[in-house]
């Protein structure tokens, strides 16, 4: 008996009973649509991770102050009598910033970005208002190091931070909330009562969970300390490395650099360094490990049909044990009783993995909870050729029982 034939009496086989062979390969195509799904769920959800943290620049260092280290001190009979080193935790300033600009000491920095925040900034234009999310003051380098482009007019130069004018880049969300379709270069808003000229606005960069990240207004940093934040200590300082290879490097001289200035002679400074090269390795790494899991869990389903068709086929061999009794004894040999019976099982593993991945195509055209799933390729040759190696071996069994027959005993059977 040639293939071809094998091939029909099995078809033949699996129509004779639709329902059932129906169900079976149902159980497939579940697994196999799960498996793909998630794994596609778990690369939209690391991507979409990636993204976020990209948007800042893969070679940025963000430095931020942190209170619970600092250098050395005394403590005397004001802190309560007792004498002894205590920590004292220095803030970020402008000469820590001009500091970390040194070529010699740092010939890895790029750029450096002093950055302050104006707490609570109303814009109003005409009868129009706003609470600005985030007013920002900072150096022209700014938009280059956290990758914040320019759509419409311009950014601010160098001359506008010395001269202090009160120039002011708009994100799209508070562009539109004051201006709305409306042209806003060259407009003159009001920030908290102070006169700003508006000369650009950012290109959208889209929400970042429950923050607006269009939601932001950049403005050189003298005239915000000027008008809106007093000059206190700064927020932040955005460094940018010469290139994503010399991040560390550069993370490791502004620490140097800082380490002096702040006289840290412990591991407890008292500031922190976010190094974005360093935190989208690690984001990937979670990313995928969670990838993984999902698919590992689907996977699950998959063996849930393989056990679907270990016991559909037995029936199947149950049912038709006369046959099977009938074909031996016409001369039928051991391989095609084999043969038919996995090639059912098989059948019925393809069938319902090409559906799977249909449905899974499918499905990846649609967000999931807020998702963008990404398909793999990988994961598609993965499932389908998981799912027909399950066909091959769940439908050993029952294939090798009605085999090993004997003619005799097959046709008394009823």
């Amino acid at each position: 008996m040639n293939r071809i034939e094998i091939l029909r009496f099995a078809l033949r086989g699996l129509l004779a009973n639709k329902l059932r062979s129906a169900l079976t390969t149902l159980g497939i195509l579940i697994g196999v649509a799960a498996v793909i799904m998630l794994v596609a769920v778990g690369e939209g959800s690391s991507r979409s991770i990636q993204q976020n943290i990209q948007r800042l620049g893969a070679n940025t260092l963000t430095i931020s102050p942190s209170f619970s280290g600092g250098g050395g001190g005394v403590r005397g009979p004001a802190d309560g009598g007792n004498t002894g080193p205590r920590t004292q935790a220095r803030q970020l300033s402008l000469a820590d910033a001009k500091a970390l600009t040194d070529r010699t000491l740092a010939p890895s920095v790029k750029s450096v970005s002093p950055v302050v925040n104006a707490p609570s900034a109303t814009a109003a234009y005409g009868a129009a208002s706003h609470a600005i999310g985030q007013f920002v003051g900072t150096y022209p380098s700014y938009f280059e190091a956290v990758n914040k482009p320019v759509a419409q007019g311009t950014y601010f130069f160098n001359d506008d931070v010395l001269a202090a004018r009160k120039v002011v880049v708009l994100g799209r969300t508070v562009a539109e909330e004051l201006f709305g379709d409306a042209d806003p270069i060259g407009g003159r808003i009001s920030v908290s009562g102070v006169p700003f000229t508006v000369v650009g606005v950012l290109k959208a960069s889209g929400s970042t969970g429950m923050q607006d990240a269009d939601d932001v207004a950049i403005a050189p940093l003298p005239a915000v300390q000027q008008s809106l934040s007093g000059f206190g200590p700064l927020g932040q300082i955005v460094v940018q490395a010469t290139g994503a290879g010399t991040t560390t490097t550069a993370q490791a001289e502004v620490t140097a650099i800082l380490n002096q200035r702040h006289g840290i002679t412990n591991d407890n400074p008292d500031y922190r360094i976010l190094n974005q090269a360093t935190l989208q390795e690690t984001v990937s790494e979670a990313t995928g490990t969670f990838t993984v899991l999902l698919g590992a869990v689907a996977a699950i389903s998959l063996l849930v049909g393989g056990i679907g068709i270990t016991n559909i086929m037995l029936v199947t061999v149950t049912e038709r044990t006369r046959e099977i009794g009938i074909r031996k004894a016409i001369g039928a040999p051991r391989s095609a009783i084999l043969g038919q019976f996995l090639m059912e099982a098989t059948l019925l593993s393809l069938v319902g993995g090409l559906s799977g991945v249909l449905v899974a195509f499918v499905g990846t055209r649609f967000s999931v909870a807020g998702i963008e799933p990404v398909l793999v390729p990988s994961s598609v040759v993965l499932a389908l050729g998981v799912s027909l190696g399950i066909g091959l071996f769940f439908g050993s069994y029952p294939a090798n029982r009605a085999a090993k027959l004997r003619p005799i005993q097959a046709l008394r059977h009823e």
